[in-house]
């Protein structure tokens, strides 16, 4: 059992909270029964993985894990509770976008630097799919704490992808001035474009798309949030089709 806060294990996963070092090591960290689950069950095998000495989860589907004292897990956790269950995956395993096999629809994001907006459209393309994700430099890590949660798995089973991967026709989704979306007549591919809601995309990524569509709104409404305007998007490409 492990019982010293300078454990090799313990200093791995606190390294691993930071993006450099997710990026360098290849490797990011699920915590929680449920995250570790949806990655066993997508067929990820862990580098490493810890359980609560007194409390263990999934013991039986991580013959190798290692029994932490439960104050030295929860102290290495960024949950409000402590988990039961903390595993530690490599990057190289999540499912990757592949243009010979690539989903119909997908989303393309520039510069989402919130997470749980990451997360959220990681979701929706989960859900509304099967959908690819590709994202730009200046995105926030899909395999971040934040995203991780708010993906509540979905990242184990969303091809991911460079934004310049994204298959065409691309269609920009555009606060105004955009043809009105539910009047599109979708192809049978179609990848939607997303900006960071500040912002929104730059005119020469606009310029660049197929095609420039605006979700109506109301007149006193500021916008969308930009996970909600992807899952309006995918979820109208699934209507039509």
């Amino acid at each position: 059992m492990i019982t010293s806060p300078s454990n090799p294990r313990l200093r791995l996963v606190r390294r691993l909270h930071g993006r450099a070092q997710r990026q360098r090591l290849g490797l990011f960290v699920c915590e929680g029964e449920d995250l570790v689950e949806a990655a066993l069950e997508a067929g990820l095998v862990p580098a490493e993985a810890l359980v609560d000495a007194e409390r263990p989860a999934l013991v039986d589907r991580l013959p190798g894990a290692e029994p932490v004292e439960p104050k030295l897990l929860a102290s290495v956790s960024e949950l409000a509770h402590p988990p039961r269950v903390i595993a530690v995956f490599r990057s190289a395993d999540l499912p990757r976008l592949e243009p010979a096999t690539a989903p119909p629809v997908g989303l393309a994001l520039w510069r989402v630097g919130d997470a749980g907006n990451v997360g959220s459209l990681l979701r929706s393309a989960d859900a509304l799919g099967p959908a690819f994700v590709c994202l730009s430099r200046g995105c926030a890590d899909p395999t971040g704490p934040k995203a991780l949660r708010a993906c509540t798995g979905a990242i184990f089973r969303v091809p991911l992808g460079a934004f310049d991967e994204a298959p065409g026709p691309r269609i920009a989704l555009v606060l105004k001035g955009g043809r009105p979306l539910a009047e599109l007549e979708l192809a049978e591919r179609a990848t939607f474009v997303l900006g960071a809601e500040r912002t929104g995309l730059p005119e020469d990524v606009v310029t660049s798309c197929d095609e420039a569509a605006t979700i109506p709104q109301t007149p006193e409404a500021e916008s969308l949030n930009v996970a909600v305007a992807g899952a309006i998007a995918l979820y109208e490409f699934r209507r039509g089709h």
